[in-house]
């Protein structure tokens, strides 16, 4: 049919059909009208027009940044005849298959021992988790194991990889985990007194190596102003508060514009051990504003920081404003009130600034409710003034407080002779440290295997018998201030050391004999059941986020030029979003996995998470 006949068919129909009613263009394109909506909104945005809000934290979205679940199947060894030969499945395979690659000798003669266990193995990648970082593991027997317990385990090495349901069948990433190390069992202590099931379940704190890439932050804008100008324009306002200096000592913005609907931004070093501040002032930032406005607002903002339950959002904005900021949140350091004095203080903390540190130890010592805070922003700072601060609460009554200001120390300055500690040959660290306040031990299942001796010179008390696992004996006598360890294992010669009846000592000598991390926990649990140990011992025990904090009743009288929307005497502080990742131990808990979890067989290969 020629070109002139078509033509005129398209003359006729559009006859038939009335011209009036028929669309030249029945594909218009929604997209073009989207855009231009899209644009309109920016502009609008960027002047604080037509109801849209100056704070960057209304066009954007934090995502992609969760916790990523890893697993596979391991192999846990040196078991007293608690293990199995597992039966033929699809795990046993993998098992195989995995110890083979690792040129492991005759591995079917060595899962059928009875002193071994297949297990399954998870560990969660934490947001901003970087390559060489540590994370825990989690070890669990699977459905239908016959095996008793994994009490005195090893875990052999072993890797782990991301997998997900795609289509209704498995598939799976790459190997980015590497885990391995000493079983810490559920069941802690006398095994008589506990469940089946906690003799069968089990981690390793800080036991596996993440070798994947480091993992950044994602941040999505807002579907209503996705246009490159506001991609770009968002990143360079990010960039300008946060950058940090590549290798050559060039400045380098901390957020880049990838498309018109994503930026990708790295964490400030300031705020590496608390992220979630990190998020929430940035989220804080006005998108744009002139010189006039900035002084303007800074003025308003002076007001409110001194007044209690203004001073939280004021003191966060001002932070989102820059080092500029200071002398405007140090006038919130001379506030009677304790509440705007702590969150002046939490705010000078992140902007590298030392004068809210007396601020932030009175918080953290007096207010249950601060305190997770306070000491996070004080391990923010490696100064002098927040280590001396950190040292002085440690030598408080408070179990939460002395063990929370050791662990923000020992992120601040790990190699601090006063926290240093030692690396045992057990696969944990023992750290003394000298404290006025009463004996205390304290463990910890999360994170890093560690044990902290608050009051170095502190002794067992006599007489006692202790195990430390299975091999390792440790006895005294009653008023004797020696101690004799012991070393008895079958086809061994005894070995023995006489020490003194300090619980340094004793775990020391105890490491040196082969007793692992959960060997020395179970020895110390052991130990406080028979009234064994000076002072208490405590496990995991950590300042919490999501408080109430009693403001006091007849406080300061707030001005009506301080705009606030309500007030009341009780208050919740933080909650567990914005937790500092410095004590959260955990991930959240509708990504952790179920008690006994179990691997789905028939996993595809093609990788999840490969770079572009």
């Amino acid at each position: 049919m020629s070109a002139r006949c078509l033509g005129l068919l398209f003359v006729l129909c559009a006859a038939c059909s009335g011209c009036h009613e028929f669309d030249l263009f029945p594909f218009y394109d929604k997209e073009q009208a989207q855009e231009k909506a899209r644009q309109s909104n920016v502009r609008s945005a960027l002047r604080g027009e037509d109801g849209h809000s100056r704070f960057v934290g209304e066009y954007i979205k934090i995502g992609d940044n969760g916790y990523i679940k890893v697993q596979g199947v391991g192999l846990v060894d040196r078991l007293d005849g608690t293990g199995e030969d597992p039966p033929a499945s699809h795990l046993r395979t993998m098992l195989l298959e995995d110890l083979r690659r690792h040129e492991v000798k005759d591995p079917q003669k060595y899962i059928s021992s009875a002193n071994t266990a297949l297990v399954v193995v998870t560990a969660y990648i934490p947001p901003i988790c970087k390559k060489g970082d540590t994370i825990d593991v989690e070890i669990t027997l699977p459905d239908g194991s016959e095996s008793v317990s994994l009490a005195g385990g090893w875990l052999m090495p072993c890797y782990l990889k991301e997998m997900a349901l795609m289509k209704g069948e498995l598939h799976e990433g790459k190997e980015i985990v590497m885990a391995s190390g000493p079983v810490l069992i559920d069941a802690l202590g006398e095994q008589t007194s506990v469940s089946a099931s906690a003799l069968r379940r089990g981690r390793i704190p800080g036991g596996a190596k993440y070798v994947g890439d480091d993992r950044i932050l994602t941040v999505a804008i807002k579907n209503e102003y996705r246009t490159v100008r506001m991609s770009k324009l968002l990143a360079e306002r990010i960039g300008r508060r946060f950058h940090d200096y590549d290798e050559h000592g060039i400045r380098r913005p901390l957020a880049e514009a990838k498309t018109n609907a994503r930026l990708e931004m790295s964490v400030h070093e300031r705020y590496r051990d608390n992220y979630p501040r990190y998020l929430q002032c940035i989220r804080s930032m006005w998108l744009t504003e002139s010189p006039v406005e900035k002084h303007m607002r800074m003025q308003e903002l002076a007001e409110q920081v001194k007044f209690g339950p203004a001073a939280e959002e004021a003191a966060l904005r001002l932070e989102a404003i820059g080092p500029e900021a200071i002398p405007t949140l140090k006038t919130g350091l001379t506030s009677p009130d304790l509440e705007a004095r702590f969150h002046s203080g939490v705010a000078l903390a992140y902007l590298g600034n030392t004068d809210g540190v007396p601020a932030l130890e009175e918080a953290a010592a007096k207010e249950p409710a601060f305190r997770v805070f306070a000491l996070a922003a004080l391990s923010a700072l490696p100064d002098g003034s927040a280590g001396e601060s950190l040292r002085n609460l440690m030598n408080l009554e408070s179990i939460e407080t002395r063990y929370g200001a050791f662990r923000a120390f020992s992120t601040m300055s790990p190699n601090d002779p006063f926290i240093k500690g030692v690396q045992m040959d057990g696969h944990f660290s023992l750290h003394p440290v000298e404290s006025t306040g009463h004996p205390l031990v304290h463990i910890t299942r999360f994170k890093k295997a560690e044990v902290v001796v608050f009051k170095d010179d502190q002794e067992f008390l006599t007489p006692l018998v202790l195990r430390a696992g299975n091999r390792v004996i440790v006895q005294g006598t009653a008023h004797d201030h020696r101690v004799t360890v012991k070393r008895i294992a079958p086809g061994e010669q005894v070995q023995e050391k006489v020490v003194s009846s300090q619980v340094v000592d004793v775990i020391s000598a105890a490491s040196q004999l082969g007793a692992t991390y959960p060997d020395i926990v179970e020895m110390l649990v052991q130990a406080e059941r028979q009234h064994n140990l000076q002072g208490h011992l405590a496990i995991d025990e950590l300042p919490q986020p999501g408080r109430v904090y009693e403001r006091p009743r007849g406080g300061q009288s707030i001005p009506e030029s301080v705009k606030i929307k309500s007030v009341s005497e009780g208050v919740t502080v933080g909650s567990e979003g914005v937790s500092p990742n410095l004590f959260n131990e955990k991930p959240p808990q509708d990504i952790q996995s179920d008690p006994e979890p179990s691997v789905p067989a028939a996993p595809k290969k093609p990788n999840l998470r490969e770079d572009p």
